[in-house]
């Protein structure tokens, strides 16, 4: 199939960033930095991060595996955490991804993969156990017990797709259809309304705490687990309902102004009380809180209830996105969670489920603002907010393929 010079020019571009990426030595000279999302085994902002990059590359034929596998080798470095702090963006269930896929090709790296599923699979196990006490308390859920970073829908997503069929799996998918059951003192506020700021910490500004709508911390990624579950399998009991209740949450709050509809990022108990929502809580177009994650989340349960007007609507709020100079102009980053490259991979995987021919003419714009903002300055290299993520976002329009496992697991895109 002959390229076109849009997604030409998208390759070109990732190759670029990948080739200064190549070389652990030449990223980090000082050595690899400590603290932090630096860790070497953060997804985030680590040599995990960057060793996916790689391994992307070298499945799909456009880098080689000893690069990958130099990157890999530096991520599983020094000891691995399968403590409280280990999710999907950090420690053992972090590093079981990557190396999933880069053991889809690689027979070399099935031994290490199997220590570090066991590792995931009990630290999974510790945090349903702890989830489940909760629940039986009719206690409101901490942040990092559900999302997609630090919570079950993370873990969720994983398991998802490493081994579907696997027992841990449905014990993570009927956590997370419990997770949408109502408290018995819900005082009209799902089930999934945290007591906590969206820092994840108590806050004055926040007496009531807040309700969460996003991909990174709130309930888009639940929902996006719980449909791809019910799409392909395995959906546990309630699966469908669990997807119902969270899509009456957000039908409620949804807004539906002259450039498209929009969802929340959060609300806070005042919000709820005027049962109104005001302009100005529109979040930029990215994946973390704004309609790049939430629309893809609304899209996916539309598929999955069979919904086509869920579906329709989800491809119209991208759409009017990507037309929107304003909205666009709100995306001044390059990066996955907060930039540009999150709302262009979003949009790619959004207009590709369906073939939307609307979304991806606007594509192309798009990657021609990311390529020049990443031309024009200097980033850092990780994945979530830097080079490694924004190449991975362009390496994919450009090559037009993400081959199963989904590297883009880990924002529950796919």
């Amino acid at each position: 199939m002959t390229m076109t010079a849009p997604e030409a020019a998208a390759l070109a571009a990732a190759d670029r960033l990948a080739r200064a990426l190549a070389d652990p030595a030449a990223v980090w000279p000082l050595g690899r930095p400590e603290g932090g999302r630096s860790w070497p085994q953060s997804l985030a902002g680590g040599a995990s991060g960057v060793a996916l990059l790689h391994i992307e590359r070298a499945r799909t034929g456009h880098g080689d595996w000893d690069t990958a596998h130099t990157w890999l080798r530096a991520a599983l470095h020094g000891d691995i955490s399968a403590a409280a702090n280990a999710n999907l963006y950090f420690g053992a269930p972090a590093l079981a991804f990557i190396t999933s896929t880069a053991a889809d090709t690689q027979d070399r790296y099935q031994r290490v993969l199997d220590r570090l599923d066991a590792a995931t699979t009990t630290v999974t196990r510790t945090r349903l156990a702890a989830a489940h006490r909760r629940i039986d308390c009719a206690e409101r859920p901490p942040m990092e017990e559900f999302d997609l970073i630090q919570g079950l829908s993370g873990l969720g997503a994983y398991h998802l797709s490493r081994h579907p069929h696997h027992e841990i799996t449905r014990d993570v998918l009927a956590y997370l259809v419990r997770l949408t059951e109502p408290l018995s003192d819900a005082a009209g506020l799902p089930p999934w309304w945290m007591d906590v700021a969206p820092t994840g910490a108590p806050h004055l500004d926040y007496p009531g705490g807040h309700g969460n709508f996003g991909t990174a911390h709130g309930i888009s990624a639940t929902l996006s687990v719980l449909s791809r579950a019910l799409l392909h399998g395995p959906a546990v009991s309630g699966t469908a309902e669990a997807i119902e209740r969270i899509c009456s949450w957000t039908d409620h709050w949804r807004q539906d102004s002259q450039s498209g509809p929009w969802w929340p990022g959060q609300l806070t108990v005042e919000q709820t009380a005027d049962h109104r929502l005001h302009p100005n809580l529109r979040p930029r177009p990215s994946w973390c809180y704004g309609v790049a994650g939430t629309a893809r989340a609304q899209q996916l349960a539309g598929l999955a209830l069979g919904d086509p007007d869920r579906v329709r609507d989800a491809e119209n709020a991208v759409l009017a996105a990507l037309r929107d100079p304003q909205q666009l102009a709100l995306l001044p980053e390059t990066g996955l969670c907060h930039g540009m490259a999150g709302l262009l991979h979003a949009a790619w995987r959004t207009a590709t489920e369906t073939g939307n021919p609307a979304i991806t003419a606007e594509l192309p714009p798009l990657a021609d603002r990311l390529i020049t903002a990443i031309d024009n300055g200097v980033h850092d290299p990780e994945l979530l907010d830097g080079a490694a993520g924004t190449a991975l976002a362009l390496h994919t329009l450009g090559t037009g393929h993400a081959p199963v496992p989904h590297w883009d697991t880990f924002l529950a895109l796919a």
